[in-house]
């Protein structure tokens, strides 16, 4: 199977064709550099995505924004963001504090970007 994705791993954004046989990506083409190959390889197999939100902070009115630590599957995002959505944390809440550890049983923890005091 055939198919075509635009590369965002730099601002070049390769189109490329990438072809998939069993479950294992077989042959990359349109891509300028490796990195292309090793996006097309996870995209086409196994595609991975950060994610951002805000939670609510007990007794604040300002939410905290929070994101995975790294990129999760694809297909736990609605998951997690219901997860997020259930989610109260009391402040204070500073930058890089963990705030869901193993999102969704996916090993992946979700972290603070901005401090709440």
């Amino acid at each position: 199977m055939e198919q075509q994705i635009t590369c965002i791993n730099c601002p070049v954004g390769c189109r490329m064709t990438v072809t998939v046989e069993d479950g294992k990506v077989t042959n990359v083409t349109g891509n300028t550099c490796k990195r292309g190959v090793a996006y097309a390889e996870q995209e086409c197999v196994a595609p991975q995505r950060m994610v951002t939100a805000v939670i609510t902070v007990a007794d604040r009115k300002t939410p905290v924004s929070v994101k995975t630590r790294t990129p999760i599957p694809k297909v736990k995002i609605f998951e997690c963001m219901k997860q997020l959505a259930n989610t109260e944390v009391k402040a204070p809440v500073h930058m890089g504090d963990v705030v869901c550890a193993n999102v969704c049983g996916t090993g992946v923890d979700v972290i603070a970007t901005k401090t709440v005091e």
